[in-house]
Order: C-alpha cells, then structure tokens, then sequence
C-alpha cells in the first residue's frame, strides 16, 4: 500500500509547522525592531527636549542599531533558522511512499 503525501502532512501537521514558523520569524525580528524602538524613543526625547523637529534625524541611528543587533544576533539567528530549516526538511524526507 501506498503513502501518499496528503495522508502524512495533514491538517494538524501543516498547522503547528505554521504555527512554529510565525513564532520563529516574531522571535528572529524581535532584537532589530526592540534596538530600532528604543533608539527611536530615545531620539524622540532629545528632540521633545531641543524642539529640533526634524524628520530625518532619527532615520540613521535606528539603521546603525538595527545592523548592530544583526551583527550582534546573527549568528544565533543563524543557528535557530537553520535547525527549524533542517528539522522541516527532514520531515519532507520522511514523506511520500515507504
């Protein structure tokens, strides 16, 4: 008798793969978009306090935080997308006839 792929990734299965791939991606952006909040917060402050409205100001700190926590993360972001990606390529392995 014949597996085909339909009987083994069923809806449960594509589900928690789902599931665990938005979890990844809201863990992965979460120290760019926490480094490029507080130095916007920061900037923000500064500027309430000299009235120096411009808009532009804060657009080149929040790049260099935003690198700098790629740079400081990187490689543990690296090792968590890599074992999600090895982990979910292994399941396809598994799938088809047997």
């Amino acid at each position: 008798m014949l597996i085909l792929a339909a009987e083994v990734f069923d809806d449960g299965y594509v589900l928690t793969l789902c599931t665990k791939a938005l979890y990844l991606v809201l863990i992965l952006s979460a120290p760019m978009l926490m480094s490029a909040l507080s130095v916007g917060l920061m900037v923000s402050i500064v500027q309430a306090t000299t009235q120096v409205q411009e808009q532009t100001l804060s657009f080149v700190p929040k790049i260099v935080a935003t690198f700098m926590a790629i740079v400081l993360c990187g490689t543990w972001m690296f090792n968590m997308l890599s074992t999600f990606t090895i982990a979910t390529f292994s399941d396809i392995s598994r799938m088809g006839p047997h």
